[in-house]
């Protein structure tokens, strides 16, 4: 099995590509016999035929180079995005890891606002709730900021009690 982006054996012609030539070489041989009988009898009936087979065969060969134009233009840009070697590939990645990180942030900011609002709630009424709502706080923030730097010290781990 051969992978997508493998560089072992150059890309050959597919079925499709083979049965386009067949397909051509028959459209090209109908033109000929046309002409060929319509030069022979000539009649109006055969140059009709003839000039109906030559609109077949433009409209045929429009398609054809035009499927195999943007078959290899989908190629290119398939095997740009597989080099590793390419650039651009490379330039997406940190796009995503960014917006990741974003929205990771944005969760822990979230997740502060929640706890600010249960410690204004139970502060005064349950003390257990406020101390886990501002260990949830530490922990979180600690969180963040080691996402913000980059930090390799790892996530703060806490208890979680119900």
């Amino acid at each position: 099995m051969q992978s997508v982006g493998s560089s072992e054996r150059p890309a050959g012609r597919g079925v499709s590509m083979r049965m386009g030539s067949i397909g051509m070489a028959i459209m090209l041989v109908v033109f000929l016999v046309a002409v060929v009988f319509a030069a022979n009898q000539n009649d109006v009936i055969g140059w009709l035929v003839v000039i109906i087979s030559l609109g077949w065969l433009l409209v045929f060969s429009f398609v054809v180079f035009s499927l195999r134009s943007a078959a290899r233009k989908a190629a290119a840009r398939l095997q740009g995005h597989m080099d590793p070697k390419n650039g651009a590939s490379a330039a997406g990645a940190p796009a995503a890891a960014d917006r990741a990180r974003d929205l990771k942030l944005d969760h822990s900011f979230k997740i502060v606002q929640v706890q600010v609002g249960v410690v204004r709630e139970y502060l005064g009424k349950d003390e257990g709730m406020v101390e886990r709502a501002l260990e949830t706080i530490e922990i979180t923030s600690h969180n963040a900021r080691s996402m913000m730097k980059g930090s390799s010290e790892g996530p703060v781990e806490g208890t979680v009690v119900d």
